[in-house]
């Protein structure tokens, strides 16, 4: 697939396929209303498209990735709703079928806050974009509703599933991957060893996708 990038918009590398190829598992794909959330370049609303979607929604914080998105829908002839800022603006929108996230999720010893960092630093644990997605995304799915997170095992996905399964949703492991470090990850490796996120010298990490079937939600039942 080529896929264009506007300047300081994270290029798709191996957790966006992971994601997509988790996402095509889901049945509601086909003729659901789809959310893609930190969507950089669109990839994965492409592929949402490709398999069906009939609805497409992408949002983002970068006003750069969001215009990426847009040149490569449009030049597919694909109709999206771009939504600028924090993924919680979605809430406002009637429920999706099908939620996918690529968030960011490496630990960084300080934020910049800003530019292209904006889509992988994430705290000092990984997790401040992560704990926001987790006690959010039930209640972005209709009833019947599936949402896949990918992130890295050094970001701690087990706490991913307590929060989620925490909220009345089903969160299961759905895909697993193996794979060498990305420029970011190789470029803190030294850092990240030292606080315990990897082992010295260790150059791979495992990329998780998480699948959360909406079961019920705590926050909807009381609102």
């Amino acid at each position: 697939m080529v896929v264009l990038r506007a300047p300081r918009v994270y290029r798709p590398q191996a957790d966006t396929w992971l994601l997509s190829r988790a996402m095509r598992e889901v049945p509601s794909l086909s003729g659901g209303r789809v959310l893609d959330v930190c969507s950089g370049t669109g990839a994965l609303t492409m592929a949402a498209a490709a398999a069906g979607a009939s609805s497409l929604t992408a949002v983002d914080l970068s006003w750069s990735a969001l215009m990426s998105t847009w040149m490569n829908c449009r030049l597919r002839g694909i109709a999206v709703e771009l939504l600028h800022g924090d993924f919680g603006s979605a809430l406002r929108l009637p429920r999706f079928d099908v939620v996918v996230a690529n968030p960011p999720y490496v630990p960084a010893g300080r934020a910049t806050g800003r530019g292209a960092a904006l889509a992988w630093d994430a705290g000092a644990d990984g997790r401040s974009v992560l704990d926001r997605l987790c006690a959010m995304l039930p209640d972005l799915l209709t009833e019947r509703g599936v949402g896949l997170i990918v992130h890295s095992a050094i970001s701690d996905p087990e706490r991913s599933l307590c929060q989620l399964r925490g909220l009345g949703a089903n969160a299961q492991v759905a895909a697993t991957g193996t794979v060498p470090f990305g420029p970011v990850m190789r470029s803190r490796a030294g850092w990240l060893a030292a606080n315990g996120f990897i082992r010295p010298g260790q150059r791979e990490e495992e990329l998780v996708v998480i699948r959360v079937d909406r079961t019920s939600s705590p926050v909807a039942d009381l609102a």
